[in-house]
């Protein structure tokens, strides 16, 4: 059979519309069983465990994800294999959300059974009223009656809006637990999200790596800590220990004199060096350090200097 460019066009905007028929539906049919599974939920003291078989599992393991990735403990158990052992991982503390479009999956026999031996709570998400899970869910959400977007009636609308539906919840569930961009970033170290909210200290060196002189120290000494510690600086304390000062490479070469050697860190020095609170976000610190060509920015705490951090470490951790 052929077909134009247009044609296909056309196909691909009558499924996109269907499929928003579905949500809109969803929306107008979405009442307290919706309440009541977030309420549900809410309360539990271990995860909320997602089941399903073929395509509506498919959903249910994104939304396993899109729990856990915003503060609520969530895991996929298969309902064939927990039929052969993982039925273990789902203890009396969790509750399970079970989907399925026609309500009447086989697979999900076991593990209905299962949550009412045990009084495990049972949510279910089905499209027909009357079904296996629908009547045996403690609180079932039934999806409207909406047609699905392919001819030979494979999941699509259903799907969509299902996978619509488990996003609501656990964005409802977001913010019941005052759970912010700042928790979203523990669980997501390696997301573009995550690495914008890297701070200072978790990049900074400490301790021994820290280039640190006095402000009597000799600048022959100060040679040998800059050549060992390897941050092309050294910061000058004072007497207290406060950061008073800096000594960068282009330091050397501006007081490149014969007497060099013998003066002292505090004739060499900058005074009031730039610095960044341990708290400060990485990115802060790499703007400024970018807006004044500098390469390692100390990081002080009450004027005392708790850590350096290098544009390199920056640039490592994907800031940039």
């Amino acid at each position: 059979m052929m077909t134009n460019k247009n044609t296909d066009i056309e196909h691909g905007k009558a499924v996109l519309a269907q499929e928003i028929k579905g949500l809109q539906a969803l929306i107008e049919e979405l009442g307290e069983p919706f309440a009541d599974t977030v309420e549900a939920i809410a309360n539990i003291k271990g995860r909320v465990i997602t089941t399903g078989m073929g395509k509506s599992g498919h959903i249910a393991r994104k939304i396993a994800a899109t729990m856990a990735s915003t503060g609520t403990p969530a895991h996929f158990v298969h309902p064939a294999e927990a039929s052969h052992g993982d039925m273990g991982m789902i203890t009396k503390d969790d509750a399970v959300l079970a989907f399925s479009n026609s309500g009447e999956t086989a697979e999900l026999a076991d593990l209905i059974a299962y949550c009412k031996r045990f009084s495990i709570p049972l949510i279910g998400v089905a499209r027909r009223k009357g079904s296996m899970l629908v009547d045996a869910a403690n609180i079932a959400m039934v999806l409207p009656e909406t047609p699905e977007a392919c001819i030979t009636g494979a999941p699509t609308t259903s799907t969509t809006m299902m996978l619509a539906l488990g996003d609501a919840i656990s964005v409802a569930l977001v913010s019941r637990r005052g759970f912010n961009k700042q928790d979203f970033s523990v669980f997501h170290p390696g997301g573009k999200l995550g690495k914008a909210f890297i701070r200072v200290m978790d990049l900074m060196h400490s301790g021994d790596e820290l280039p640190l002189v006095k402000e009597d120290d000799l600048m022959r000494d100060i040679l040998l800590v800059m050549t060992s510690k390897r941050f092309g600086c050294a910061g000058v304390i004072d007497k207290i220990g406060n950061l008073s000062g800096i000594i960068t490479d282009g330091d050397l070469r501006r007081n490149m004199q014969p007497d060099l050697l013998e003066k002292t860190a505090s004739q060499v020095m900058k005074n009031s060096p730039l610095t960044i609170r341990p708290q400060a976000l990485a990115a802060e610190a790499l703007a400024i350090m970018n807006q004044h060509s500098i390469t390692g920015l100390f990081v002080t705490d009450n004027g005392k200097a708790v850590g350096i951090l290098h544009i390199h470490d920056c640039l490592r951790s994907g800031i940039a």
